[in-house]
């Protein structure tokens, strides 16, 4: 069998990209051309009914067939991460039981380019019996579909950027573009908060900056070995490689789990340069801890726990010490390091 190769030449990579760019600018003119259409009246009718949804603690039901639908999964997926409870109903499994998703006070948001899906055409009738409210989001603004529902968005292409004029480009581009404004103007709408957002985004970076607490990351007490203040410099060195963070902490003898210091690395370094070498073996915790450090309490957002370490420009803190409240002072229940901030991409 032949195997024909075909050169690709500076001329056909220019060819490329040119015809790249401009299938990229008929797409962003299709989306354009789109917001002339949407007229304020339905765009008003259909926020409206969203936030009858919020404030009812509904859902918005997506629904679409073949690329629609794909485009209807990810609309669906980008109100639920913004606060308002939305699911893709997939139109071929709903005539066979799961309409049983669907609920009076739910809106249903059917996706379509020709308007005539049959899928869709054929749940409109058992939508409208339970009383839900329907957006039709629309290649044709006179279809069936469009006829059904109580709200109409145009999402109508001139063509489509495919070269044959056949496949899905453009106006999935559209109908895209078209759920993306709505949940954008939704969050406005709802005065959606950072704080709100993080809430449904707790992996990403910005939820950890905004729900994460000390408590969250800090290494607990039961997995540190307390020193005293007494504690010989040798066995103070044994104790912070022991527990294998760089620190260690000082427990008052007469009052279990209260902090009276803590020794880091640098704790050590400065000890040792403020001391002559000969009285390096009678030294103990009591004088190379940091007395009285800065502590923050479990509650404390990590956000604001990184500012308490970047405080002292002098005496960079690489640790923190968490503490509750307790009758004899502070409880010691961890240590929130540096490190562990920089693991969790808080830094």
């Amino acid at each position: 069998m032949a195997v024909v190769c075909r050169r690709i030449t500076a001329s056909s990579r220019t060819y490329s990209l040119s015809a790249l760019t401009r299938c990229l600018k008929e797409e962003a003119a299709a989306i354009a051309a789109s917001a002339e259409r949407l007229g304020t009246a339905e765009v008003e009718q259909a926020l409206a009914l969203l936030e009858d949804c919020a404030n009812q603690g509904a859902k918005l039901v997506i629904t679409g067939v073949g690329k629609s639908g794909i485009v209807a999964r990810k609309i669906a997926a980008t109100f639920s991460s913004i606060g308002l409870m939305a699911i893709y109903l997939n139109p071929l499994d709903a005539m066979h039981g799961d309409l049983g998703v669907v609920a009076q006070e739910d809106v249903c948001l059917m996706l379509s380019n020709s308007g005539e899906t049959a899928e869709l055409l054929e749940i409109m009738p058992h939508l409208k019996r339970r009383g839900t409210s329907r957006i039709a989001l629309v290649g044709r603004r006179n279809s069936s579909l469009a006829d059904g529902s109580d709200v109409v968005l145009e999402a109508s292409v001139d063509r489509e950027v495919c070269p044959l004029n056949l496949a899905p480009t453009a106006s999935t581009a559209v109908a895209m573009a078209v759920g993306d404004a709505l949940a954008a103007v939704w969050m406005e709408r709802r005065g959606i908060s950072p704080n709100d957002f993080a809430i449904n985004h707790p992996a990403g970076a910005l939820g950890k900056k905004l729900t994460c607490t000390a408590e969250d990351l800090m290494v607990p007490t039961k997995k540190l070995h307390p020193l005293t203040p007494n504690t010989p410099f040798q066995e103070v060195i044994s104790g912070l490689t022991r527990d294998g963070i760089g620190s260690g902490w000082v427990e008052d003898p007469n009052h279990p789990g209260r902090l009276l210091g803590i020794i880091t690395d640098g704790d050590l370094r400065r000890a040792l340069r403020n001391h002559p070498a000969e009285q390096w073996a009678s030294l103990s915790a009591i004088d190379l801890m940091t007395k009285d450090p800065i502590t923050v309490e479990a509650d404390l957002l990590v956000v604001e726990a990184i500012k308490q370490m970047e405080r002292n420009r002098r005496k960079p803190i690489s640790v923190l010490p968490v503490v509750g409240p307790d009758s004899s002072g502070n409880l010691l229940l961890g240590l929130l390091r540096l490190h562990d901030l920089i693991q969790a991409g808080l830094t």
